[in-house]
């Protein structure tokens, strides 16, 4: 099971200060999950982890900061860094957002031995060509070996569409060979059903699996060139959909949990030697109070409209620990005007009692002790 976080923010940054606890032979991985705003880089985060320590929410931009994320698998360390959505300076002013938000991706890859590259399937808008902002990442760092995750596929009723979206993401390519893409369904009509698709695979053993009806075929190879790193001018990005050198394909879903395992063992496997970066008991970077502020932050997000919940600003009053272990916080939360005052607060007091309800819940998860949270409202 994955260690719970500290609820003292002391006994969080004496964890984080403590020498890591090396094993005989140590291996780690740093992994760098990028794509576009909500695409579900939260989600699959906490599932590669065992328990919520980021916020998610369907509204883009809840991830503000870079973080990082600590599996710890027998002798392997598996450091993620979740990352901001890579989005773009008018964006980026239209959300309020500072300015490390359009930086913290660049960052997480500079120190990323491996990245993970997450795209929506069920957005019929975006599925089938990856974000300027992701391509013109990737064409700067393409020595890191990049994993394309198509995710939401449960949400996606005609499979027979993965077909398109992977030959579209990738170029054609995956690990420098052609993909040969076959299809054996005949009246599309019916193709909403699992039909046996067959795309070549690089690899044996994992990337398109067989979850998907995806089997393993054979490949053809490609020119010297298609494998070759060649450097991407904005000339090249502007005619690109795709990336023509990912190393595999996974199809999953991060909100289900569904074939995240598989992902999973796939990275233990790419660990290369080298010490531990944290302390066994280390589940994330983040201090207690910085979670809590997140998930309480992802509340107000799912329950205000538009951009309302990006004009909060929230206070931790009170953070203690009660007689029984239990964790006592009261947090105000400042809001510009009255009108939005009334909305957080809801009919009866019935919002904002339901925003307490389900942050202290994923509190609990946590840092797996009970959790009594209040929150007030105030116009600042």
């Amino acid at each position: 099971h994955p260690p719970p976080v500290a609820t003292s923010k002391e006994e969080q940054q004496r964890l984080l200060r403590n020498r890591p606890n090396q094993p005989q032979n140590p291996k780690v991985l740093k992994i760098a999950i990028i794509g576009a705003p909500n695409a579900g880089k939260s989600t699959l985060s906490n599932q590669l982890l065992g328990r919520k320590v980021f916020p998610v929410s369907k509204k883009v931009h809840t991830t503000r900061c870079k973080a990082r994320g600590v599996v710890t698998h027998e002798d392997t360390q598996l450091i993620i860094l979740d990352t901001p959505g890579l989005t773009n300076p008018i964006k980026a002013k239209r959300h309020n957002l500072n300015e490390a938000m359009l930086t913290d991706p660049w960052d997480s890859m500079k120190h990323a031995d491996l990245v993970l590259v997450l795209v929506d399937v069920s957005d019929h808008w975006t599925r089938n060509s990856l974000s300027k902002e992701v391509l013109k990442c990737l064409s700067h760092f393409p020595h890191i070996p990049s994993v394309l995750v198509l995710n939401k596929v449960d949400i996606l009723k005609k499979k027979f569409l993965l077909l398109e979206i992977v030959t579209d993401l990738t170029e054609g390519i995956v690990n420098g060979k052609k993909l040969e893409v076959k299809s054996a369904v005949k009246n599309p009509s019916n193709s909403s059903n699992k039909s046996p698709l067959q795309i070549s695979q690089a690899q044996e053993g994992y990337g398109l699996d067989n979850s998907s009806d995806v089997k393993n075929a054979e490949s053809s190879p490609v020119t010297e060139e298609a494998q070759g790193l060649k450097q991407y001018g904005p000339k090249d990005l502007r005619d690109m959909k795709g990336w023509p050198h990912f190393k595999e394909i996974f199809m999953v879903s991060a909100l289900c949990g569904e074939e995240v395992n598989t992902l999973k063992q796939y990275l233990l496997m790419q660990a290369k030697p080298g010490p531990w970066k944290f302390h066994s008991e280390v589940l994330t970077s983040q201090l207690p109070q910085e979670i809590c502020d997140n998930i309480i932050r992802e509340k107000i997000l799912e329950y205000l409209p538009l951009e309302v919940p990006y004009g909060v600003t929230q206070v931790t009053e009170m953070w203690e620990e009660g007689e029984c272990g239990e964790l006592l916080i009261v947090q105000n939360l400042l809001v510009p005007r009255k009108s939005h005052m009334r909305m957080l607060i809801g009919r009866g007091g019935k919002v904002i009692s339901r925003i307490a309800q389900e942050a202290g819940l994923d509190l609990m998860n946590a840092f797996l002790c009970d959790v009594r949270l209040k929150l007030r409202v105030e116009v600042k």
